[in-house]
């Protein structure tokens, strides 16, 4: 069987934690910072996990990350 291809915009935007599940960092962060309280900047620098539901599509595109 040929190996599955890596969806390359995906690879650049997410990663897998120890146990699998996936992490992307947040948007609304790149501009129009000055309206944004800084505790709400702060905030969107932490990256998050993704949810359950987007997770398994999101695995499929990146199955050797």
């Amino acid at each position: 069987m040929p190996k599955m291809k890596t969806n390359r915009g995906a690879a650049k935007r997410f990663r897998k934690t120890g146990t699998g599940k996936i992490r992307r960092n947040k948007a609304f962060s790149s501009h129009i910072l000055t309206k944004k309280t800084t505790k709400r900047k702060r905030d969107l620098r932490r990256s998050t996990l993704v949810s359950k539901a987007d997770s398994g599509n999101i695995a499929q595109l990146i199955p050797y990350k």
